[in-house]
């Protein structure tokens, strides 16, 4: 008699450690060709209101998320941004801002120097020209690369990215920089098709990812939309507005969407996994799982 095998009961993903919270959509960047958020200076800061943020960090702390991102647009410009940081520290949690620092309020600098706050932030090029050509922005270089040494000289923990965007960027250049100023948490990443950088050609590719989306990670986007992660924001995992996080994350179609995303890698995302900024597409530490599988044997 011939058996039909049982077909595997797919395993619920586990809780992220790590969750991104995509509080504004606004950013004093223009990064045209790059920037997975679509942000910008006309963008607005989302349909969640702060209330809605406060009790989804508290979810997430009782669920047994570790840490939290505030990651934009640029976080900083959320009118709500210090309390934010403020409830989540007081919930437990770990919390690290993804900025630009094109702006630093003073107020601000104080509030990053709290114990359990951490900073990251992209850098482009060792030189104003290269740097700012990316941005959109003049004058952006100089202002980063003052306020990282500011940083550095607080004793803020401190992480900085470096997305290979253009031809000729001098990506290397720019992390012995950032070396030779003391600064040794760097990495460079490669340009994800996400966001402004698929060109609105077409649907983004799962193998832009990392491959452990959503089993170390989660995003909710300032529309209240629950993905795997910022840069996978074309793959919805229901509204955070009406339901708690942890229905979502129990849900079949939270599920789904961790199966659909291809392995990359073996084990949870690390410490340093995510985007490496407010207004661009790259996956911090974690490369896209694409890079990561070998080339068929010939």
């Amino acid at each position: 008699m011939t058996v039909t095998p049982t077909p595997p009961i797919p395993t619920a993903p586990p809780i992220p450690r790590s969750l991104e919270l995509e509080i504004t959509r606004r950013c004093q960047l223009t990064c045209a060709s790059h920037c997975y958020a679509q942000a910008g200076p006309t963008q607005g800061h989302g349909d969640l209101r702060v209330e809605d943020w406060k009790r989804i960090t508290a979810e997430a702390a009782q669920l047994g998320v570790k840490k939290v991102q505030l990651i934009g647009g640029e976080p900083t410009l959320h009118p709500d941004f210090a309390e934010l940081v403020d409830h989540a520290l007081a919930q437990g949690l770990e919390v690290e801002v993804y900025s630009n620092l094109f702006r630093v309020r003073p107020e601000h600098w104080t509030l990053l120097a709290r114990p359990g706050v951490s900073l990251a932030t992209s850098y482009y090029a060792d030189t104003e020209e290269g740097h700012d050509q990316v941005t959109g922005r003049s004058g952006s270089h100089t202002a980063t690369r003052s306020n990282l040494l500011m940083a550095q000289q607080l004793g803020i923990p401190l992480r900085v990215e470096i997305v290979d965007v253009l031809e000729g960027q001098r990506v290397e250049e720019a992390r012995a920089e950032l070396e030779g100023l003391g600064i040794t948490h760097v990495h460079i990443g490669r340009l994800r098709d996400v966001g402004n950088a698929a060109g609105g050609i077409s649907l983004p590719s799962t193998s832009e990812l990392c491959g452990r989306c959503a089993h170390g990670v989660a995003a909710i986007l300032s529309d209240g939309t629950v993905t795997p992660c910022v840069l996978g924001r074309f793959l919805p995992a229901g509204q955070i507005q009406d339901r708690q996080l942890r229905d979502v994350f129990a849900s079949p179609q939270w599920q789904q969407v961790a199966a659909s995303i291809p392995a990359g890698r073996s084990g949870p995302c690390g410490p340093d996994c995510g985007p490496n900024d407010d207004s661009q597409g790259g996956g911090g530490t974690c490369g896209p799982a694409a890079d990561a599988v070998p080339p068929p044997a010939r």
